[in-house]
């Protein structure tokens, strides 16, 4: 589905919807087509711009916990001391990304910059 440039907010729920016209009820809340509000174009720009920074922050998270599951399997195999202590040491800088991220969206959320 291609991205509208047009955005809509719902005044109840704050559900934004893309399209030229809002139809029907709020997918999120159920109100009427009425309660949405027409965002201006620097509002929509920053809707888009917030989403764009939220898919990357949700993909350090993914990339975190993949680094988190390589990381455990190699202190499993515990080859030597040297591998376990960097294997350690990296899953510990990867939670540490993770949980960078993962308050940055909450931030996000907690502004309305979810989008």
């Amino acid at each position: 589905m291609a991205k509208s440039a047009v955005k809509w907010r719902c005044e109840v729920c704050g559900y934004i919807h893309d399209g030229d016209a809002v139809s029907g009820a709020c997918p999120k809340c159920g109100a009427a087509a009425e309660k949405f509000k027409k965002l201006d174009d620097a509002a929509a720009n920053l809707v888009e711009r917030s989403r764009r920074t939220n898919m990357l922050h949700t993909r350090i998270v993914a990339l975190a916990r993949e680094i988190e599951v390589l990381c455990n399997e190699g202190i499993e195999d515990n080859l030597d001391p040297g591998c376990v202590d960097v294997f350690k040491k990296s899953l510990a800088r990867s939670y540490e990304m993770m949980k960078l991220s993962m308050t940055e969206q909450a931030g996000h959320m907690s502004k309305g910059k979810w989008g």
